[in-house]
């Protein structure tokens, strides 16, 4: 019993160091504005007029270097946010995950 219970701890201590998959990220991060789909259906990213992230076109528009400064950094314009920045919140990894896991959202 102390063998598996060992086991665990150490698998979820591995899990918590490597921070929450990106889907997760999406859903506690992202979702707000851009939807569970990425189309920005949503009254606040309605709001803020969120990229529809289901578009070929919107996701040709940036490379993953300005979608990964966008994450980390947040989005400013006209000195409004349009975008929170999440580099305080989540990992480098978690950004490139991320970022990864936008271009899947791609229709």
């Amino acid at each position: 019993m102390k063998i598996i219970a060992t086991i665990l701890i150490s698998y979820f201590a591995i899990l918590s160091a490597h921070g929450a998959d990106p889907k997760t990220n999406w859903m506690n991060n992202c979702m707000q504005c851009h939807g569970p789909d990425g189309s920005a259906n949503t009254p606040m990213g309605k709001a803020v007029n969120a990229k529809d992230l289901t578009k070929a076109q919107i996701q040709s528009s940036f490379t993953d270097a300005q979608a990964t400064a966008a994450i980390k950094d947040g989005v400013t314009k006209d000195g409004m946010s349009k975008m929170s920045a999440f580099g305080g919140t989540l990992s480098d990894e978690e950004i490139k995950a991320l970022v990864a896991y936008v271009r899947t959202l791609k229709k």
